[in-house]
């Protein structure tokens, strides 16, 4: 069922982290080269902003978010556009998207949402198993560093976004970053598809 909060949102125009603007962090990590082309999922999509700024660029992607107020905005900004582009109301947590294997998933600011830690971790298995082999997963989280503040996104510690996300995919990057728009500290976590299971921990006692 839709979180009737984020229907509420977008209902009222309370929308801070839909800046209208592509992310920039997306844009200097797609730009770079880093990730090509191809089949690719965005997770709270929103009103569309990235994922149609990936599809101008040759993505083929689907965005996916819980509230069908944000999914029928977005499919408002691609009447009469030639777009690989497709937007579907989705609850991450229940399943992973149909329409898979991805080559690159891309979320900002929606696996921080979630408070407890198996909802984090089912976040990220549902990843796991939507990605192709060698696929990578980019997220933005609100970070725990930087100064005390009453508004903004999640606070997650290093430590809880390592214990959810290792668990189903090998971290390659996890790096302090910030929200475009407002100065929030974030974490940029890069992970990808593992080609095999993680090993236990060595200790040396």
């Amino acid at each position: 069922m839709p979180h009737p909060s984020w229907n509420e949102s977008y209902a009222s125009g309370q929308l801070p982290w839909d800046t209208g603007e592509p992310e920039p962090l997306l844009v200097e990590f797609v730009t770079s080269g880093a990730v090509t082309p191809g089949a690719t999922l965005e997770i709270g999509a929103g009103t569309g902003t990235n994922a149609i700024w990936m599809a101008e660029r040759g993505f083929d992607v689907l965005g996916v978010d819980v509230s069908p107020l944000a999914v029928e905005r977005a499919q408002a900004k691609m009447e009469g556009r030639a777009l690989r582009c497709r937007f579907a109301v989705w609850d991450i947590l229940a399943a992973p998207p149909p329409g898979g294997p991805f080559q690159f998933v891309f979320d900002r600011g929606c696996f921080h949402v979630f408070d407890e830690p198996v909802e984090r971790e089912r976040f990220a298995a549902h990843v796991a198993a939507a990605l192709a082999p060698g696929g990578l997963w980019l997220s933005l989280i609100g970070s725990t560093e930087g100064p005390s503040r009453e508004v903004g996104p999640p606070r997650r510690s290093a430590r809880e976004v390592t214990v959810a996300i290792e668990q189903a995919l090998e971290i390659v990057e996890l790096r302090s970053a910030e929200f475009h728009g407002h100065g929030a500290k974030a974490w940029l976590c890069l992970s990808r598809q593992r080609t095999m299971q993680a090993q236990p921990s060595t200790r040396n006692d």
